[in-house]
């Protein structure tokens, strides 16, 4: 009976491993050895033409350029973390409230027509964002619609070149109530070259402007996330809090939100990976400028590897870019606590 036993048990691992190994065979040669190949790269001086073995090793070179030495790479890499780092706190609250918010919406029953109400909201996420991008470069151009509607609510105002801005929403706002000039503190004081008074002075208006797009197209992919967490709660519980004598306002504070934590961490997740890796937009408005405002660590990853031929270089951003969005999505697990949902 123990031989038998044995002999299945074996059988099983065989089976099994066997079913897998194919997955486990593409897997490893398609992500694995090509993940483990650049992280090589990022260590040599490869131009991207020359066969690989005749790059030269240079050691932590290139990450040095980008987080140790002073010079135009340091620059350029604390210019494109901070335009990130704003554009993430731009786009992800707003996209993640404005898609629940149309999620409850649409999970109205007594809304007519909610098919359609949901295709159209949706129907953003699944269009070309470089065909929207060109039709929202028409937009915010000096004479495009944006600015004359802006001369129709506000007649006489001079209009804003929206594309081509490099000034600071932070900065302009400050400006307005007289501060025009930074604090020593925050002038003297610098973090990877870049002074504070540059780190806190918001993203430029060409990057509010393609804020505004990206949060456009992506609430749609959220709003069906939510909506289907939505539709996932027990129509009980509410029936029971309503028995209880709890106004609407009440059993969404206390009964919809808490159950809503999962899929609000899905969304949270998914918008801050996809913020801190936005490229497409980029590249099609505004290149990484006006004055390298709209730079963000994707693009300069494009930039270095397939402008200025410096591969080791780009793979060496993409690799502390991916450190950095493990190290904020484990702080963001940490503080959301999903499973405890």
């Amino acid at each position: 009976m123990r031989t038998l036993r044995a002999k299945l048990a074996t059988s099983e691992t065989v089976a099994g491993w066997t079913f897998v190994l194919p997955a486990l065979t593409g897997i490893t040669v398609f992500l694995v050895l090509p993940i483990a190949f650049t992280f090589w790269i990022s260590f040599t001086d490869w131009n991207g033409l020359t066969p690989p073995e005749s790059a030269g090793f240079v050691g932590m070179q290139n990450y040095r350029d980008l987080l140790v030495d002073p010079g135009v790479q340091r620059l350029d890499f604390a210019m494109a973390i901070r335009n990130n780092l704003y554009y993430v706190l731009g786009v992800v609250p707003a996209q993640t409230a404005i898609a629940f918010v149309l999620a409850v919406i649409v999970n109205q029953k007594f809304l007519r027509g909610r098919g359609f109400f949901r295709t159209a909201y949706y129907f953003p996420s699944i269009t070309s964002s470089i065909a929207i991008s060109i039709v929202f470069i028409f937009l915010f151009q000096r004479s495009g619609v944006i600015n004359q509607l802006i001369s129709v609510i506000l007649p006489g105002e001079v209009r804003l070149n929206w594309l081509d801005n490099a000034s600071g929403i932070v900065h302009n706002a400050l400006g307005a109530v007289g501060v025009d000039s930074p604090p020593a503190a925050l002038a003297d004081n610098s973090i990877l070259g870049l002074s504070l008074w540059q780190w806190l002075s918001g993203p430029s208006v060409t990057m509010f402007s393609i804020m505004i797009l990206v949060t456009w197209t992506t609430i749609g992919t959220m709003m069906l996330i939510f909506l289907a967490g939505l539709q996932n709660i027990s129509p009980d519980v509410d029936e029971a809090a309503l028995v209880d004598g709890t106004n609407a306002m009440q059993r969404f504070r206390h009964i919809t939100i808490p159950l809503m934590k999962q899929p609000l961490f899905f969304v949270l997740t998914i918008g801050l990976i996809s913020t801190w890796q936005v490229f497409d937009q980029i590249f099609v408005i505004s290149a990484g400028g006006p004055q390298k405002t709209t730079l963000t660590p994707a693009f300069m990853v494009y930039r270095e590897g397939f402008r200025n031929f410096s591969m080791g270089r780009a793979t060496a951003i993409a690799f502390l870019l991916f450190v950095l969005i493990i190290a904020l999505t484990l702080i963001q697990r940490r503080i959301l606590k999903p499973e405890r949902a």
